[in-house]
């Protein structure tokens, strides 16, 4: 006597993915409900149960889902925005900010019902996810039925779904009750980075998984700039770091890892933390690649991500799968390493584990969930077939197979494609909508982008307001003497600072942007030694806006943000057109003279080497109380002994300009 199942796979060649690597060249598998209820051979399985629907595979590979280990879905709606940047340039110049303007709920919802349909068609039953709203990610992967390890981002700046950390923390603990023992869904907490971190953020996340017993999935170590921060900012690299914070205690999915050494990797496995690698991705941001081989050969489970379309650009694994064993060969000059069959566990079984599912997905085994796809190599790109090595199969699915190769794809016992038509998911209805929106992003863009003001606002922190400053120079041949002037005034003096002063300039095609200064500052203390630096983003008007009757320069003042981020990554950001450098010594003083606050600075140029300059300024805004000013610096210039008659009316820029 039979029993009776929902469906019956027979005809294919099974590849289990289990510890042994069973497999069945004409194989059979039973699905009852959501559950792998047998595996074997065809004529085994036929003559044990009656199935509802009986498939002939008709010689295809049916084998586990795919698992993408670590992406962004909604980050589909990003895909092409900006390309061949460096990570930072790419995520803080552009994405950042059209995420501040754009991202919301149904963003998030457009974005992930697109990504589904891209998995789906590639052959991926499974993927673990790290964005914002996150429950509407967990909402559009249960829809199109995908299972999926939904992570709630948490960072210590505001992002588009929360104005604090504790915000974002809140809704996390929200979401992982509402999705907590879902059939697709797993949530989870994902702390961005260590270095997006804090050490509250990094416990209280810690503690918020274990609370729940989820996974807790973050950023490590992705490029050597992070590595070379944290061992400058912590004196540890990244690994420690997070194992110092209790965050292995958890269940981790470290994504990319790219920059770890053996003993990092010793510390991952034993808390039993996932890997997830993201070969293309990596690659096209050119973060390195990771030591994989090495990883693997230590016990530690690596699965495969293609992390966001935005960098990757697309969520085909079939794709990382054949780039995760070739650049393993490649960059270790060893073809042995990660061959095909262990690039297949990458993406299936031990995918499965890094993301803390294996006890339920990446593998066809009995009582394990029935995420299932069909592989059709009888293709012309696999064509001829050998039989000699048992393991060619694999060969062809990491070397020759592509994802278009992929005819049905089940998740939980319920079909998601069949015969490559999509089953759970209208894309129809959701293209015109994704193009509408880049075209709004598009003009977004060349708004926001068509001026250097725009840029710098878009990057952050600058300050919008504008105001203007009257200013005074006069070059003196002794700084001494006009110092012991000021000492011995009888001006009231608010402060003294000294700086050593680092600037570069950029200049641009258009005359009327003016100039941006990057400028690194040294504070000195009373023994001469830098006890401080500090570094910040200058927009200088490009011209005077009037000279007052004493030839006092009225110019547009500056505006100013804080400059965290490398030279390097300002020069690719804002293109300019020339570069100028100065370096000055300077020492000021913050005075009042007829209860105005005038600054006082002994400006010594070193690069070029132009002599000294004595400077006065004060903030205005209004022509009267400019022209007020005006006169106040004046006299002040003839307190200090120095003739106004010999005034310089230009910013240092356009001294050093002039004189070259």
């Amino acid at each position: 006597m039979t029993k009776k199942i929902d469906t019956l796979f027979i005809n294919a060649h099974v590849l289990c993915m289990d510890e042994t690597f069973a497999c069945y060249e004409n194989g059979a598998v039973a699905v009852l409900d959501d559950h792998i209820h047998a595996v074997g051979s065809t004529d085994a399985l036929k003559n044990t149960f009656t199935a509802g629907e009986v498939i002939d595979c008709e010689g295809k590979v049916l084998m586990p889902g795919l698992v993408n280990a670590h992406t962004h879905v909604p980050m589909n709606l990003l895909r092409g925005l900006a390309d061949d940047l460096r990570l930072d340039v790419w995520l803080l110049g552009y994405i950042m900010p059209v995420e501040r303007e754009y991202v919301n709920p149904e963003f998030v919802r457009l974005g992930t019902s697109l990504a589904c349909a891209e998995l789906i068609k590639s052959g991926v039953t499974t993927f673990a996810d790290m964005y914002f709203f996150e429950d509407q990610v967990a909402e559009g992967a249960a829809e199109a039925g995908l299972r999926a390890v939904c992570c709630q981002t948490i960072l210590k700046f505001p992002s588009p779904d929360a104005a604090s950390y504790e915000e974002a923390l809140a809704a996390s603990e929200r979401m992982i009750k509402k999705w907590k023992d879902h059939p697709l869904i797993t949530p989870a907490v994902a702390p961005h980075a260590a270095y997006t971190s804090t050490v509250d953020i990094l416990n209280s996340a810690t503690a918020l998984a274990q609370k729940y017993d989820v996974p807790l999935h973050i950023h490590v170590s992705e490029t050597a700039q992070e590595v070379e921060d944290s061992l400058k900012d912590l004196d540890m690299p990244v690994v420690p770091y997070i194992e110092q914070q209790n965050v292995l205690k958890s269940k981790v999915i470290a994504a990319h890892c790219v920059h770890i050494d053996e003993r990092e990797m010793h510390t991952l496995q034993k808390h039993g933390a996932g890997v997830a690698h993201n070969p293309t991705s990596n690659l096209k941001l050119s973060s390195g690649i990771a030591p994989i081989s090495r990883m693997l050969e230590l016990g530690l489970n690596v699965g495969i991500g293609t992390d966001g379309a935005s960098s990757n650009n697309d969520l085909d694994m079939f794709e990382e799968m054949r780039l995760t064993a070739l650049l393993a060969k490649g960059s270790s000059g060893d073809p042995t390493v990660v061959p095909a069959r262990t690039a297949v566990a990458m993406a299936t079984s031990m995918g499965a584990k890094s993301i803390h599912l294996g006890d339920q997905t990446g593998s066809i085994v009995e009582g394990k969930k029935a995420d299932l796809i069909l592989v059709n190599l009888q293709t012309l790109h696999n064509t001829p077939q050998f039989k000699n090595d048992p393991d060619g199969v694999y060969a062809q699915l990491v070397y020759s197979a592509k994802s278009t190769d992929v005819t049905d794809v089940m998740v939980n016992g319920k079909w998601l494609m069949r015969s490559r038509e999509l089953l759970t998911v209208d894309v129809s209805q959701l293209q015109p909508k994704a193009q509408a929106l880049a075209e709004e992003i598009d003009q977004f863009l060349i708004t926001r982008f068509q001026s250097v003001y725009s840029k710098l606002i878009a990057v952050g922190g600058a300050e919008e307001q504008e105001s203007y400053e009257v200013q005074i120079k006069v070059k003196v041949d002794d700084p001494q003497a006009v110092i012991d002037k000021l000492l011995q005034s009888e001006l009231e003096i608010h402060y003294y600072r000294h700086y050593h002063e680092f600037d570069t300039y950029f200049e641009f095609e258009d005359p009327e942007e003016g100039w941006l200064r990057y400028r690194e500052d040294e504070f000195i203390d009373k023994d001469g030694k830098v006890e401080n630096i500090r570094y910040r983003l200058t927009l200088i008007g490009p011209k005077r806006e009037r000279h007052l009757p004493q030839d006092v320069l009225l110019s547009r003042s500056r505006f100013i943000a804080p400059a965290p981020h490398s030279l390097r990554f300002y020069r690719e950001y804002f293109n300019p057109s020339n570069e100028t450098f100065v370096e000055k010594d300077r020492r000021r003083w913050k005075v009042c003279f007829r209860d105005i606050e005038f600054y006082i600075n002994v400006d010594r140029l070193d690069d070029p080497a132009l002599g000294t300059f004595l400077e006065v300024k004060s903030r205005t805004w209004s022509l009267e109380d400019a022209e007020e000013k005006a006169q106040a610096a004046e006299d002040l210039l003839n307190l200090l002994g120095t003739f106004p008659q010999e005034n310089e009316t230009l910013d240092y820029i356009q001294i050093v300009g002039s004189k070259s």
